[in-house]
């Protein structure tokens, strides 16, 4: 391997892999093949990237996430410990697959918490923010602040990740305004 990133000796990386300049890869952790990991990126110990995945730059991946095929972690995603994808919607032991996954796309800046789990299918929004264990069964939009069993919109997150009140200023300087069910940074 290439000493422009760091893999601790106990984990393991298959071949035909991609690892970008500045990345860390943690006790215990496996890379299959295929998968892309882009530069300056953390995975924590015990973190699985199933094969073909594809890993933004800057992304965090804390303890005990399996990122599997068919999930794609845009630019500057944090993924809490524990956070947990799916990529089949009807698993069955007995009726395999083969490689047909469905796809999951968490989009740039977005963070999953601790513990909480992204079923298969569906886009979590840029600079999105999921609650620490909640369920997200369905398309999240941008900037939305999520929690629950299932998941459900509470309010509307900054890009920098403080929560906006109804005038959707940030102290951090940053405006937002609601189009429709969406909201948009201006």
């Amino acid at each position: 391997m290439d000493s422009k990133y760091f893999i601790h000796e106990s984990s393991y990386i298959d071949d035909d892999v991609s690892i970008g300049e500045g990345s860390k890869i943690w006790h215990f952790c496996h890379v299959q093949k295929g998968a892309a990991i882009g530069k300056k990126c953390s995975l924590g110990q015990n973190v699985n990237v199933g094969c073909n995945v594809k890993i933004g730059n800057g992304v965090r991946i804390q303890n005990n996430v399996s990122v599997y095929e068919g999930v794609e972690l845009e630019d500057n995603v944090f993924c809490g410990p524990s956070c947990v994808f799916t990529n089949v919607t009807t698993p069955r032991a007995h009726f395999p697959v083969h490689g047909v996954y469905a796809r999951t796309l968490v989009k740039e800046g977005a963070s999953l918490g601790a513990n909480c789990t992204i079923v298969c299918g569906h886009v979590i929004g840029r600079s999105a923010m999921i609650g620490a264990g909640a369920v997200v069964t369905s398309d999240v939009p941008d900037y939305a602040l999520m929690a629950g069993v299932p998941a459900r919109r509470i309010g509307w997150v900054c890009e920098c990740g403080k929560k906006l009140g109804e005038d959707l200023h940030c102290a951090c300087g940053r405006n937002y305004r609601l189009a429709g069910d969406t909201l948009e940074k201006i």
